[in-house]
């Protein structure tokens, strides 16, 4: 019998204005590798009104170029380049849907200088995880892509406090090799 339920994040997909400064982006601040075009950039658009119903695009969007990316050992990131009236920049945290996501990262200075070097902009210094992620070695900090989606650079090797009160443990990813 099959389980209904989910086995966890396959990917996540970003919208952005240029996929192959996205994907050097990527690679460059995280190591990040493609995997794979699923739409080439000099393959025939995805448009029209299947399109349209499938993604709930705009009218007279076009798909022209769509990557997977592998990211460590997390969900994959789907980047889309699309071309279509009434585009707008990323929302705000404060706004309503996908707020950022977040990379697990060991030694949060050298990430650091790795996502700035690469076009991030650092939005806070780096801090102690508060409340519950508190512990010795638990820093965070946020920043913005050169296209505009939030990022989260975070470290929890301390997770006594939070597995303490987990049903679950939560997904730590493991160490690279």
């Amino acid at each position: 019998m099959a389980n209904d339920r989910p086995r966890g994040i396959d990917h996540i997909g970003i919208t952005v204005p240029d996929l192959e400064v996205a994907s050097r982006f990527l690679t460059d601040a995280f190591g990040a590798v493609a995997l794979y075009d699923n739409i080439a950039a000099d393959d025939q658009p995805q448009e029209g009104p299947q399109a349209e119903k499938t993604l709930d695009l705009a009218p007279g969007t076009r798909v022209v170029h769509m990557r997977m990316m592998s990211l460590g050992h997390g969900p994959g990131i789907e980047l889309f380049e699309m071309h279509g009236p009434h585009q707008q920049a990323p929302v705000r945290p404060s706004d309503f849907g996908l707020q950022h996501f977040a990379v697990y990262v060991d030694d949060m200075a050298a990430a650091l200088a790795r996502f700035e070097k690469a076009g991030g902009i650092v939005l806070n210094s780096p801090a102690d995880q508060p409340n519950l992620e508190a512990g010795p070695g638990n820093v965070f900090l946020y920043g913005r892509t050169p296209w505009g989606s939030i990022v989260e650079l975070l470290s929890t090797p301390s997770r006594e406090k939070f597995d303490a009160v987990s049903p679950v443990r939560r997904y730590q990813p493991p160490p690279l090799a």
